[in-house]
């Protein structure tokens, strides 16, 4: 055990500043003091962008409370101060979810400070650039999977993804298709739809096709689950119109946290609504995602191709870009 000693050591960090009822942006030099107290201090070889960093970048409480903020709930790293046994000064880690870049501070910077009940050791057959290709939007991929294997066979009928240019869904549609599954890939941004059938896809939708409200308690049967990523009307429909005992995960709102359903779906036709909760998972879950994504053929090959790598510089281009719905997969930010 090594014991956290003063360090007055500087590094380059992205940071949020509230000033009035604006929000900026800038990268400055901090100090490893400044940081939050943890057993692990980590330097960070890479960090992702999610729709919840574009968030506590632009000033949503809801999502950090307190500014200045450096977010990035994703991070990969190498640990130089640690005091907890199961950690080595030299080891490979991963940090993703917990409280990182909500209200701790994030992985957009070159240094974070957090507890050990945080951390993974990488797996041995990822690298770090496809650790965070994969990142929370991965974990939430396979956790969502996983559910939809457990519950309907291949030969059940298609599965629908939806928000499937998203970082959650393109990997969705990825882990599928490697998995047998005929998927169904529901997007507006119909000019990636050759992106998404070479990642899988057998065949892509227009989101307008199922994101209309609508009254009735039942629509007609097309799909033998889903994942959905977009929340609101569009899951309303996806429910109303899965098959006979099928299943439904779902772990976003970008469209409306609100869902406005009756029993039928679940009464008369027996459909399961599975909730995943990527932030809080348990840490045992945590392993054996990552371990689960870590063992598939080529996965870092595949992951490379769905994937963007950017500079910290770059930053506020891409929280700008998807916000605006404008980024397709994964961005993986370029730390060290």
């Amino acid at each position: 055990m090594q014991n956290q000693a003063k360090n007055n050591k500087e590094f380059q960090a992205f940071y949020i500043q509230e000033i009035g009822s604006d929000f900026t942006s800038s990268i400055i030099t901090r100090k490893i003091d400044s940081l939050p107290d943890g057993d692990l201090l980590i330097k960070v070889s890479y960090s992702s962008l999610n729709y919840k960093d574009a968030l506590s970048s632009t000033g949503n409480k809801g999502v950090t409370k307190k500014y200045p903020h450096t977010p990035g709930i994703d991070a990969v790293g190498i640990i130089e101060e640690s005091n907890d046994d199961r950690f080595q000064i030299g080891d490979t880690v991963i940090v993703t979810g917990f409280d990182l870049g909500m209200n701790t501070s994030g992985g957009f910077a070159e240094y974070i400070r957090v507890p050990a009940e945080w951390a993974i050791h990488l797996p041995k057959k990822l690298d770090t650039v496809s650790a965070m290709m994969i990142g929370t939007a991965g974990l939430t991929a396979a956790a969502m999977v996983k559910k939809v294997a457990a519950h309907t066979e291949p030969e059940a009928g298609d599965i629908l993804v939806t928000g499937a240019t998203g970082g959650v869904g393109i990997i969705s549609v990825l882990l599928l298709k490697l998995l047998g599954y005929n998927v169904i890939a529901s997007t507006g941004k119909l000019n990636q739809e050759e992106f998404l059938l070479q990642t899988g896809a057998a065949r892509v939708i227009d989101r307008n096709e199922i994101s209309n409200p609508t009254s009735r308690p039942l629509l007609k049967s097309a799909w033998a689950g889903a994942i959905d990523t977009v929340g609101g009307a569009t899951l309303e429909n996806v429910v109303k119109s899965t098959n006979q005992y099928g299943i439904v995960t779902c772990c976003g709102n970008v469209a409306s946290a609100d869902l406005n359903l009756t029993v039928f779906p679940f009464i008369l036709r027996g459909i399961t609504l599975a909730g995943i909760s990527s932030q809080n998972q348990a840490i045992e879950e945590r392993i054996s995602l990552w371990k689960y994504l870590s063992e598939i053929d080529s996965i870092n090959e595949k992951l490379d191709a769905v994937s963007n790598i950017i500079t910290m510089e770059e930053l506020d281009l891409a929280i700008s870009d998807i916000l605006k719905g404008k980024i397709t997969g994964r961005t993986v930010i370029q730390i060290d």
